[in-house]
């Protein structure tokens, strides 16, 4: 538990020109998003990232927009039809946010398809890869294609009329979708029809056709290839033209704590009622008749405010496919081998290493690899007792952490695992997992209905000559060895005693009905991470008062939560250095007069998802440095289960701040800041100074160490 000294106050260097929840301090959470994702874009833009790492960057873009859609703008929509008029931090009504989404991301789409169609495709045209328009093929080409559609795709499409007699088909959540516009001609007449074919999800959305030379590739999309080939689907029919769609879905799931007796059953329930979820948004190709698109809109019950017209490629985020092509090397970022750092080179006894002191890890520079040792180390390991680990997210079917807790239920190891199954879209992995560990005799707990538990923590029980010993592994990130190649995180391994006691305590309360009210080291959400948060920003705020260092700095995913920014505000007011990296959203709104001058907001997007949490209080000149699971929002702090940690060992605290945040605050290549009007503006080596990209420096020192 934090201990507070007692100071003394001193008047503020400054009163607040205004209220502090005057609603003009605070930047929109789901418009700072989208701010957030055009900095994702931006790198498309970057000429100095390699072509098919900027084409990455579309399809993150896009795959981030469909999240934010499913997840947030459904949870808007939600609001508006329970008519919540409650206004939002910034002062927004649900409504007012819908609009105010909808109008900013308009011309982020139009960015996002422009950079695509006039630098990325003919750059990569350049190289050999075309995406091409069956029209455009040859007849030989054309030919050969008609037997692909024949054999390949005709079997799996079901054209489905739109009549008196058939109803507007069902379009699941994230489906790509041709409108069909068809003529029939009887001596009756003409007659107009509708009809929906759904481009097959288990079809490749890129066909090969072979291309002019052997190190060439080219080909067209699906939707293209059906597109050539409908009067195959409705022969007698004259077919006029035809548009692509797509629907999005709400797709977060509703659980009900009274319902969730069986979390397990409630999941797996609500996983199946996902795709039936709202409908949030429509896509539209370009050039779809308006007639069309109202009436499309009307089937699904939404407004012109969800209809987004997009000039280009439906469901951008397949151009992964391409972006993944492994034979254009030249044209990724250079393949690089995380270091095994030298404390822990030709060590084969993680326990007696870490016995030895604390051991810091920095992802993906440095390996996972010693994460994953320690759990086989410890399910083989005789004089282990007992190993307890929480997991939210893991890497799937071949998951070798999941694969070390089986071999060490096998050994007869008291093995608790504490499976979040409410981990977003990992749900039924999740699943699958929790029921292979039960079948192995593992104690495995869903945690609770009201809460996700987002920790990351392992604790190993040993018993060794002078008695029992706790071992201990603390991350920031998943437990995943591939997202760990991906993302920036910390690792921690200690075998400190008062840290495990507090560990200790945690996993009693996860496994069992503890119901511990504090804790004497750790922060634990939804306990006392809150608490302690602001009493350390409240703490800084008074050793500025007092004419002591002062100063909050640090790396965050989020800041959304209001009390947290009041706080940062006061200090900032008292004159409180606050310098913090912002991957994300974040409402705080700096260099305001009074309430915000000192406060600066960076964020770095890069090869890498920054994804760590470093939390760093000066505390009058002995500085306290934390890491965590836990980003300063809402459910961060309040719904989820989240540790932060004190580092407590010296050399290791030291490292964070100079090694590693001294380097990223360094970097001038791939930083934002924020602006007072909520923009960011991206920084620029000055005249007589060197780029300084960090992660590029990090790599460099992992290959040289």
């Amino acid at each position: 538990m934090l201990k507070t000294p007692e100071v003394t106050a001193a008047p503020s260097l400054q009163p607040p020109i205004r209220s502090l929840d005057d609603p003009s301090l605070y930047f929109s959470r789901e418009l700072s998003w989208l701010e957030f994702n055009d900095r994702v874009l931006e790198e498309a833009f970057d000429e100095r990232v390699p072509l098919l790492e900027r084409l990455k960057f579309i399809a993150i873009y896009g795959t981030n927009l469909d999240e934010f859609f499913m997840i947030r703008v459904a949870a808007i929509k939600q609001q508006i039809d329970a008519q919540v008029h409650k206004r939002s931090d910034d002062g927004r009504l649900p409504a007012e946010h819908l609009g105010a989404i909808s109008e900013r991301l308009r011309r982020s789409l139009e960015r996002q398809m422009a950079v695509l169609r006039d630098e990325i495709w003919p750059a990569l045209e350049g190289h050999g890869v075309r995406i091409v328009r069956v029209d455009a093929l040859s007849p030989a080409e054309q030919h050969r294609l008609e037997r692909v559609f024949d054999d390949r795709v005709f079997p799996v499409l079901t054209p489905l009329a739109v009549d008196s007699g058939h109803p507007f088909p069902y379009i699941s959540n994230l489906s790509l979708s041709l409108a069909v516009e068809l003529e029939e001609v009887s001596s009756e007449g003409v007659k107009f029809h509708f009809a929906r074919v759904k481009i097959p999800p288990t079809l490749p959305r890129f066909i090969p056709v072979e291309a002019p030379a052997e190190s060439e590739r080219q080909y067209v999309l699906l939707e293209d290839l059906i597109a050539h080939h409908l009067d195959a689907l409705f022969p007698g029919m004259n077919i006029r033209d035809s548009y692509g769609f797509r629907v999005t879905r709400d797709a977060d799931l509703d659980l009900q704590e009274d319902e969730a007796d069986d979390l397990l059953a409630a999941i797996e329930s609500e996983l199946q009622r996902r795709r039936f979820g709202e409908p949030v948004r429509l896509e539209i190709e370009r050039g779809m008749p308006e007639y069309m698109r109202d009436w499309l809109l009307k089937e699904l019950a939404l407004g012109s405010v969800d209809c987004y017209e997009i000039d280009g490629m439906l469901a951008v985020n397949d151009v992964m496919t391409i972006a993944s092509l492994p034979e254009y090397k030249q044209l990724h970022d250079p393949p690089f081998t995380p270091a095994i750092p030298k404390r822990l080179v030709g060590v084969t006894d993680l326990f007696s290493a870490i016995s030895e002191g604390d051991i810091l890890l920095h992802h993906p520079y440095d390996s996972f690899d010693p994460v994953v040792q320690l759990i086989q180390q410890a399910a083989e390991d005789p004089l282990v007792l007992a190993i307890k680990q929480t997991l939210y997210r893991t890497s799937g079917r071949n998951s070798p952490i999941v694969a070390a807790l089986l071999e060490a239920a096998e050994n007869e190891k008291q093995v608790a695992v504490l499976i979040e199954l409410k981990a977003r879209f990992d749900e039924e992995n999740n699943i699958d997992w929790a029921r292979r560990l039960e079948r192995a005799g593992v104690h495995v707990v869903y945690g609770f209905p009201e809460l996700k538990t987002h920790a990351k923590v392992t604790l190993i029980v040993r018993q060794e000559a002078d008695g029992i010993r706790r071992y201990m592994h603390f991350g920031t990130g998943n437990y995943n060895e591939k997202t760990a190649k991906l993302y920036t995180d910390l690792s921690l391994f200690t075998a400190r005693a008062e840290l495990g006691s507090d560990v200790t305590q945690l996993f009693n309360a996860l496994t069992g009905f503890s119901r511990i009210s504090d804790y004497e080291e750790l922060l634990v959400a939804p306990v006392n991470l809150r608490r302690e948060l602001l009493a350390l920003i409240d703490r800084e705020t008074e050793h500025a008062k007092a004419g002591r260092p002062s100063g909050i700095s640090g790396k965050l995913n989020a800041i959304t939560d209001a009390e947290v920014v009041r706080a940062l505000y006061r200090a900032s007011g008292a004159g409180v250095p606050v310098d913090l990296l912002v991957r994300g959203m974040c409402v705080v709104r700096p260099g305001v007069p009074g309430v915000s001058e000192t406060i600066r907001i960076r964020s770095i997007v890069g090869r890498f998802l920054e994804h760590s949490r470093i939390f760093i209080f000066e505390n009058g000149g002995d500085p306290q440095t934390f890491i965590g699971s836990a980003d300063w929002m809402g459910r961060n702090l309040g719904r989820r289960v989240e540790t932060v940690i004190p580092v407590l060992d010296p050399l290791v605290s030291e490292t964070i701040r100079s090694q590693i945040m001294g380097v990223l605050y360094a970097d001038n290549v791939k930083t934002r800041e924020l602006q007072p009007d909520g923009s960011y503006r991206r920084l620029h080596p000055q005249a007589d100074a060197l780029p300084v990209d960090a992660q590029h420096v990090f790599l460099t020192q992992a290959a040289h160490a």
